[in-house]
This record gives C-alpha cells, structure tokens and sequence, in this order.
C-alpha cells in the first residue's frame, strides 16, 4: 500500500489560483461511458441525480461518475456524514474514476483504468482512499471492501461562505498532464490531485 500523501494548505491555494477553466465537450467526448447498476432509462427516478466530469489533459482523459445527494436543509459533514467514518463521497454507485494511462491519484500510483474513491472525512483533512473494486454499489464499505484499497493520500478541507445545495464534483486543470478533482457540498471544499504519468514504466 503505498504511504499517505499530505498536501499543505499553501499548495492548494497555489492551485486555486493556477487552475485552468473547463474543458470543452469536444474534448471529452472518447471518455469510456459510466457503468450503473439497472436500466439507464430509470437514472431520472432517483433521489440522488447521477453525473459524470472529465477533463482532457495530455494525453488522454480522466472521467469521474457519481451521484449528487442534496442537503435538503441537514447538516452534512460532521453530521449526516459524520468525520472519522469511511464515506461513499457521494450515493448509490461508489464513486468511479477512470485514468487513460499510468497515474497518481491523491499521491497514490496506479495503471490504467477503472477504480473507486471513498473518503474519510475530518473536520480540518480528508483522507481519499483508492480502490481497486469496480462496479459495485457504494455501501458498505465493508471489510471485504477495504481489503480492495490500494493507498490512501490525506488533502486540506477548507470551508467556503457558499453553501452547495448539491454534492459536486468537477476537475480543474493544474498542469498539462494534471488536475484536482474538486469536492463541494454544502460549505466545504476538498481538492484530490490526479497527475498522469505517461510514458512512465511499472
């Protein structure tokens, strides 16, 4: 498993002010599709609407799928999501993340292709946990689940005036060949970085 990776405060300001604004459709459309569980025509009846981002860096494409719990006046972390506690980081399918190439995702190395992030939540950190198990529902988090891990990368949470009626995730660009993924909901905001590494061995 590979050691947990810590990013300072200062970095992620230094990306907030560096990132790139979206990428266009055009340059996402080869992303590989999202797998749910069910009929896709059934997508529209559930509480929680299922969403993709993706982001196109060289040289290929990263793809988040997920589904989007509101807040519906809760409070929400500390509490609905309570801090300390393995989390979905989002509902229903575990979130995805697909990676064209050989990667780091919150510092921790993997090969191309699908897995699946959760998240411990604190009040002040986050830690992201990449999974090798795919295509599986997001709860629980089981033993059998956590066996799955690959490594883990802790990342700031930092509260926001906004409040975020809606989980969203989305990617802003800080390099030519990286990009955080950004978490919001409600007032707290957390960036997972994701590099790709082309051209790099096993």
């Amino acid at each position: 498993m590979n050691a947990p990776f810590r990013i300072g405060a200062g970095t992620a300001l230094l990306v907030l002010a560096i990132g790139a604004g979206p990428v266009g459709a055009q340059d996402t459309a080869a992303a590989p599709t999202c797998w749910v569980r069910g009929e896709r025509a059934d997508l529209e009846l559930r509480a929680s609407p299922f969403d993709s981002a993706a982001v196109a860096l060289e040289p290929g494409v990263v793809k988040v799928c997920y589904s989007r719990p509101r807040k519906l006046g809760r409070p929400i972390m500390g509490r609905l999501v309570p801090y300390g506690r393995p989390w979905r980081l989002g509902a229903d399918e575990a979130t995805a993340i697909h990676v064209p190439v050989r990667a780091r995702i919150a510092g921790v190395t993997v090969e191309p292709g699908w897995y699946t992030l959760y998240a411990v939540p604190g009040e002040r950190e986050w830690r992201i946990v990449v999974n090798r198990g795919v295509r599986r529902w997001g709860v629980p988090i089981s033993d059998d689940v956590r066996n799955a891990d690959l490594g883990s990368g802790s990342v700031p949470a930092i509260t926001t005036p906004a409040q975020v009626e809606l989980l969203t995730l989305w990617f802003d660009r800080t390099g030519a060949s990286s990009a955080d993924l950004v978490v919001r909901w409600e007032g707290t905001s957390v960036r997972v970085p994701v590099e790709l590494l082309p051209g790099e061995g096993r």
